[in-house]
C-alpha cells in the first residue's frame, strides 16, 4: 500500500548528545516486559491463574539481567548516548540491539497470532483451546522468529542501521496493533461470558482493533510510525 501520510526528514531532527538518566530508566520496564513474556506458556498461566512462584522467579531473573544490561548501556534506549544519530546512516547494528528487537518481535507477533487462533476457535466451536495452543504452538513460532532475527530478516534486526528510518515504523506499528488489540481482547475476555455468541464478539472486537491500529500505523497516525527520510525537501 502506497504511503500517503506525513514524513520526517533525518536532517531536520534535533540530535541528542546524551540520554538522561530518567530517559534510560524509563526504557528499562519496556525490556523487562519483553523478556518476561518470552516463555509463552508461563505467561499464559500468569494471565489465566495469576502470579505463581515460577512467575516471580522468572521476573526476578529478568529484572536482574536487564538491570545489568541497562546499567552497562546494552539495551536500546538505555545507552548513555544515542547510537543512531541519523536515521539514514549505514552503521553496524550492535548485537544487543539485534537480540532485544528480535525478542520484541516475538512478543508482538507470537502472542497476537496465538490469541487470534484461540479466539477464532472459541468463536466457531464454542470451546477454548488457548492452553493447548500455547503449549504446542508457541515454541515453533518463537523458533521461527528467532531464526529470522539471527539471519537479520526482521526490521531493526539487520546487520546495518541503514533502513532504520523506515523499519522503525513497521516495528512500532506492529507493537501498537498487538498491544492495543490484546488489551481490548483481555477486557472482553474478562467481562463477557464464555458463550459462543460472546466469543464471536471477542473475536470481532479483536480483529477490528488490529485492523484499525494497522491502518492508523500504515498512514503514520500513531507515535513513531511516520517514515524518516534522508535528504532535503524538494519543492516544485
Amino acid at each position: 500500500m502506497e504511503y500517503r501520510g506525513k514524513v520526517e526528514y533525518a536532517h531536520e531532527r534535533k540530535l541528542r548528545d546524551h540520554n538522561t538518566p530518567i530517559y534510560r530508566l524509563c526504557h528499562w520496564p519496556l525490556w523487562i516486559w519483553v523478556f518476561f513474556l518470552s516463555p509463552g506458556p508461563l505467561t499464559f498461566s500468569l494471565f489465566s491463574q495469576g502470579f505463581r512462584s515460577w512467575n516471580v522467579l522468572w521476573l526476578a531473573i529478568v529484572m536482574i539481567g536487564t538491570g545489568i544490561a541497562g546499567f552497562r548501556g546494552q539495551m536500546p534506549g538505555c545507552e548513555p548516548c544515542p547510537y543512531i544519530l541519523r536515521f539514514d546512516e549505514d552503521r553496524p547494528n550492535p548485537l544487543y540491539r539485534r537480540v532485544c528487537y528480535t525478542f520484541a518481535w516475538n512478543a508482538a507477533i507470537n502472542f497476537a497470532l496465538l490469541n487470534l487462533a484461540g479466539t477464532a476457535l472459541a468463536a466457531f466451536t464454542g470451546t477454548w483451546y488457548l492452553k493447548q495452543i500455547y503449549n504446542y504452538a508457541y515454541a515453533p513460532i518463537c523458533a521461527i522468529v528467532l531464526l529470522l532475527g539471527i539471519l537479520g530478516k526482521l526490521p531493526r534486526v539487520g546487520v546495518s542501521t541503514k533502513g532504520e528510518g523506515r523499519e522503525r515504523r513497521y516495528f512500532y506499528g506492529t507493537v501498537w496493533a498487538a498491544s492495543v488489540g490484546q488489551t481490548v481482547l483481555l477486557i472482553l475476555w474478562k467481562t463477557l461470558p464464555r458463550t459462543q455468541e460472546a466469543n464471536m464478539v471477542k473475536l470481532l472486537g479483536y480483529v477490528v482493533t488490529l485492523i484499525v491500529m494497522a491502518f492508523l500505523a500504515a498512514n503514520g497516525k500513531l507515535h513513531r510510525t511516520k517514515p524518516i527520510l534522508p535528504g532535503d525537501v524538494i519543492a516544485d
